[in-house]
């Protein structure tokens, strides 16, 4: 019976497969035929349109090509023509034969004529003429009698690439043009450029002429990716990167046309077609939509697809209808069949996972004994066990563990699942502690055996037992600081304080764990330790923060709190308060801003002194230097009373002069609004100064040499007092130089943005060691004690003007001779130096 059913079974099942295999054989058959067709037309579909990709990128790079060789030969012929009109002597010539070359090439914007430095020399847009362009801009410079095609620029004409030229429009606008460069070589100089712009809406133009359809799309690119024009629906931006496309990474420069279907310029797969320039470094890339073949492919298809799908439905039909009484008499067979195969599976795979798994895995019957352990025994103990010992678990185990371990398995006792911890040693001799849980097999009440597992806990325990100690250390540490410290929880309440807080506070810990702050302190100080505490909850981080406390003797002091938001996970998130007690150090900035104020008063009583001495000097000045005057004048006939009376007045003179510096000295030092600031051009002071000065220079026949530059030079100056500075600087030059000298002075902003005055002379100079003693009240250089000197005030002044104006003023040897001094001042706007020295 049992090899009747058996064939019976196997009968069916081969019936069942044949009925099955027959319609799926017709079903493919009738399918494969449809799938040819279909393949066939698709490849056809797909062939067409990759053919007119290829002529249409064809025909859109040889008009690019065209057009930029068409650029080259004009610019080739400009530059003969420009050579011969000499465009440095005759701009009106170059002029016009720029506008009339423009004429014949309807495609270029604009014809420009560069020098090296950017300086537009011609154009044929006379707007244009005097600006300053970029050559940054328009990429590498082609070598001389060369041309080349620069990046894409947005903007109308050169005025866009000019520094600072508001001729630049929005990226967006998609308006620019194609730089195409060309160098002139020149015999008397640095090389000139000849410039033409070609207008890439020529390019999209005609791409969307050649292309005539609305959903295909065209890029001409540059070698190197950059994007020059663009045209249909997914028409990038000009002067953007396409670098990563394929056509740059896959087949350039190794192909230089083909067509495929894949990554495009957008995310969609596209039938791409490009072609590289023949004589230029330009990429043409025309993309249609894969989807529209598709499309055309699917509406050729749809009749033969219908038909291949009824028949299909058909066969499908008539096969399931024949299988359907086949599969009814194996369904109980195959479910059998399947349920044992399951049971055997799993049976297998449970073995494996208690094999794999890294704890101990055991069994045992009703007296202990093992019947069943995993490998993990093997790996610990270094050999494998025999079940067949009835070796019991409680003998394995050190000697000290034994009992904990024999009471697991006491037949009597409801507890389901038991604990305990033991130890044992491995191969190596190492002690291992493992927890040991076991559970009770029941078949009914009666006990049949244990099941159980042990994980090893060696590591875990250790690491409690370092963690333990780290959390004492830290204690102690705390305990042992000199700074109060405190914790918080979330309710305000103290959960722990150190000594010196105790010491601090004059209060015990047991007085202050588990209380508020409101308790243990002044209401005024809780009140401030609760708002930094909210502030803290809410933010994290950080808080330091600085009040008045009381402390335990009574007594308030500056203290500087520290909070920081410690995080927590079963005892929650708390606060860690630690106080600096700062009320010496307050104390000593108390004593230190009272004896800085004394100084000062002190300052300025001598200023006010100083000045009220002065007004007095010079009324009896006054009448010392008319009576010298008036007894030179009827001394005439006398020569001796004159020459008194001179010495009278010179003396008087230079009386005068020392008491006019104690002034401007007390002015500067005492007089709050003494310098009044105002944004102007420095380069005018200090021309105006230097004409004051022409009957000196004339005097002593020195050559002025004036090296103020063309650019701004704004600053915030008091225009008085810097025009001071600059003219006693100018006169001490004057004085040292020698007759038919030279005196340079400069003006320029120097790398670090500021404004630099330089006063240069070739005198004798300034001892080293007393460049930087020259500019204290009453010190003179040693090389002009002899008389030609003043009153030793001048220079000091001129210091004390610069340091109110936020600036310095230094002074140095020059190794061929004489002296510079050079003033420095902060520029108030953007200023671009024209000469660093």
């Amino acid at each position: 019976m049992p090899n009747a059913n058996l064939s019976r079974l196997l009968s069916n099942r081969i019936s069942s497969a044949a009925a099955l295999a027959a319609g799926i054989l017709l079903v493919l058959v009738t399918l494969g035929a449809v799938g040819l067709l279909g393949w066939h037309e698709y490849q056809a579909a797909l062939r067409e349109d990759r053919a007119r990709g290829e002529l249409q990128a064809r025909v859109l790079e040889d008009h690019a090509t065209r057009s930029f060789e068409t650029v080259s030969v004009a610019l080739t012929y400009l530059s003969r023509d420009l050579a011969r009109a000499d465009i440095l002597g005759g701009a009106v010539r170059a002029d016009a034969l720029l506008s009339q070359a423009l004429v014949g090439l309807p495609f270029v914007r604009e014809l420009g004529v560069l020098d090296a430095s950017g300086y537009v020399l011609a154009s044929s847009l006379p707007g244009d003429i005097g600006l300053r362009v970029d050559m940054g801009r328009l990429g590498a410079l082609p070598a001389p009698g060369q041309d080349r095609i620069g990046p894409f620029e947005a903007g109308r004409s050169l005025a866009a690439l000019a520094a600072g030229g508001s001729g630049a429009v929005p990226s967006q606008a998609r308006l620019g043009f194609i730089p195409v460069i060309r160098t002139l070589a020149s015999k008397t100089g640095p090389n000139v450029y000849l410039l033409a712009l070609v207008n890439p809406d020529s390019f999209a133009n005609f791409q969307l002429f050649t292309l005539n359809n609305d959903q295909n799309t065209a890029y001409l690119l540059g070698f190197q990716g950059n994007l020059l024009a663009s045209s249909g629906p997914a028409a990038g931006t000009a002067g953007g990167q396409m670098a990563q496309h394929p056509v740059f990474r896959s087949y350039l420069p190794a192909t230089e046309h083909a067509s495929y279907v894949g990554t495009g310029a957008v995310q969609d797969t596209q039938v791409v077609a490009f072609r590289l320039s023949r004589s230029r470094p330009l990429v043409v890339v025309v993309e249609q939509p894969y989807a529209n073949s598709v499309q055309r492919w699917l509406l050729s298809m749809r009749w033969f697809a219908v038909a291949g799908l009824a028949m299909a439905v058909f066969l499908v039909c008539m096969t399931v209808v024949v299988r359907r009484g086949l599969r009814a008499r194996v369904a109980v067979d195959a479910q059998l069949t399947a349920a044992r195969l399951d049971l055997v599976q799993r049976e297998h795979e449970l073995r494996v996972l208690l094999e794999s798994v890294q704890e101990l895995v055991f069994r045992t019957d009703r007296h202990g004994a093992i019947t069943f352990i995993n490998d993990r025994w093997t790996a610990l103990r270094g050999h494998s066990l025999d079940p067949a010992a009835r070796q019991s678990l409680t003998e394995l185990v050190e000697p000290n563990d034994r009992d904990a371990v024999a009471a697991l398995f006491a037949l009597q006792g409801g507890v389901a699942v038991r604990w305990a911890t033991a130890h044992l040693r491995s191969s190596d001799g190492q002690l291992h502690r493992f927890d040991i849980t076991v559970v009770p097999l029941r078949d009914f009440e009666e006990v049949v055996g244990f099941a159980g597992s042990a994980v090893d806990v060696t590591q875990r325990f250790a690491a409690e037992q370092a963690l333990q100690h780290q959390l004492g250390f830290a204690a102690s540490l705390l305990e042992i600081s000199p700074t109060p410290v405190a914790t918080i929880n979330a309710r305000g309440h103290y959960t722990s304080v150190n000594r010196a807080w105790e010491e601090f506070m004059g209060l015990r810990r047991e007085q202050v764990i588990g209380k508020p702050g409101v308790d243990v302190m002044a209401l005024a100080d809780a009140d401030l330790h609760a708002k930094g505490d909210a502030q803290l909850w809410r933010t994290g981080g950080t808080l330091r923060y600085e009040l008045k406390l009381k402390h335990g003797d009574g007594s308030r002091r500056d203290v500087v709190v520290t909070k920081v938001l410690v995080p927590g996970a079963e005892l929650g998130a708390s606060l860690l308060s630690n106080m600096v007690d700062v009320s010496e150090f307050r104390k000593a900035e108390r004593a230190k801003d009272e004896a800085r104020a004394a100084a000062e008063e002190s300052s300025r009583a001598k200023s006010e002194f100083i000045a009220n001495i002065s007004h007095e000097l010079r009324t009896p000045l006054q009448s010392i230097l008319g009576f010298s005057e008036l007894g030179m004048v009827r001394g005439r006939e006398q020569p001796k009373l004159q020459s008194m009376f001179s010495d009278i007045h010179a003396s008087g003179g230079r009386m005068l002069a020392l008491v006019n510096d104690l002034l401007d000295v007390a002015k500067i030092e005492s007089s709050v609004g003494a310098i009044t600031l105002e944004r102007a051009d420095l380069r005018g002071l200090v021309q105006g100064v230097l004409h004051e000065l022409s009957p000196l220079l004339d005097g002593k026949h020195i050559q002025l040499r004036s090296e103020l530059g063309r650019q701004p030079l704004i600053a915030k100056v008091d225009p008085t007092r810097f025009q001071q500075v600059v003219r006693n600087i100018a006169a001490n030059a004057i004085k040292v130089s020698p007759v038919g000298a030279d005196i340079v002075v400069q003006a320029y902003v120097t790398a670090d943005r500021r404004i630099c005055i330089r006063v240069r002379d070739y005198g004798t100079g300034v001892p080293t060691a007393e460049l930087e003693k020259i500019f204290e009240a009453f010190v003179q250089s040693s090389t002009s004690k002899d008389g030609s000197g003043g009153t030793g005030l001048g220079l000091a002044i001129c210091k004390k003007i610069i340091d109110a104006h936020g600036g310095s003023i230094v002074a140095q040897n020059m190794p061929d001779a004489g002296a510079v001094f050079s003033i420095f001042l902060p520029a108030r706007q953007s200023l671009h130096a024209e000469t660093t020295f």
